[in-house]
């Protein structure tokens, strides 16, 4: 047998391996705080579920422990899923977005108007190259994690859990809000660069021509 047959293949370019990573330490702490959200809330509310004692009628003493416990429990995954979520709202905007796409977005408030507006920045043409594998999985952790807020609050809502309403609003308003504005931001950068090169990546028009884009997305 031929030993060029039974040597595995490399992994393609955008396949979904963190080996694959240019940035893997970045990708993995972004992706963790992705999944540990929502495993929280989930595992969270499954726990809680699993260990209800039903109170007696018999012994009101029980029943006000076994509330008081429950209680906790839910104090304590409800903050700990809000400080998982601000984490991983300021690691994607701050850290993972710039290492692994290129990308970044702040807001601004104008001094003399008071209005607030995006700001978008994009790496220079030329100065970074995009890992696909990274590309890929920053986009799909992306847009997936609102997903499955949405469907946790239809969970909660099927199932009458009106307390976990407010916790999974504030998990909706943060990661749209982060998807909405990278989107923008990528299509920031795809504007900018096509109009630097339709008019001259190396002069000045070229040049006016991104500022242009970019003072217009980041007052839309």
């Amino acid at each position: 047998m031929d030993a060029t047959q039974t040597q595995p293949q490399p992994a393609a370019a955008g396949s979904l391996s963190w080996r694959l990573s240019a940035h893997p330490i970045t990708l993995l702490t972004f992706l963790g705080f992705r999944i540990s959200s929502v495993l929280v809330y989930f595992l969270g509310l499954w726990i809680i579920q699993s260990m209800c004692v039903f109170p007696s009628l018999y012994n009101p003493l029980h029943f006000g422990a076994s509330e008081l416990i429950s209680l906790g429990n839910r104090i304590m995954i409800f903050i700990v899923t809000i400080l998982l979520l601000a984490a991983d709202f300021y690691y994607i905007k701050n850290i993972a977005g710039r290492r692994l796409v290129g990308l970044r977005w702040w807001n601004e408030v104008d001094p003399q108007t008071g209005e607030s507006q995006w700001v978008f920045e994009s790496s220079e043409p030329g100065t970074k190259v995009v890992n696909p594998t990274d590309s890929r999985f920053f986009w799909l952790a992306l847009y997936l994690q609102p997903m499955l807020w949405v469907l946790m609050a239809i969970l909660a809502l099927v199932q009458l859990q009106f307390l976990w309403l407010p916790l999974v609003i504030i998990a909706l308003v943060l990661t749209i809000m982060n998807t909405l504005a990278f989107s923008r931001c990528d299509k920031f950068s795809n504007a900018s660069n096509l109009a630097g090169s339709a008019f001259g990546t190396g002069n000045i028009a070229g040049s006016i021509a991104s500022n242009m884009v970019s003072n217009w997305f980041s007052r839309s």
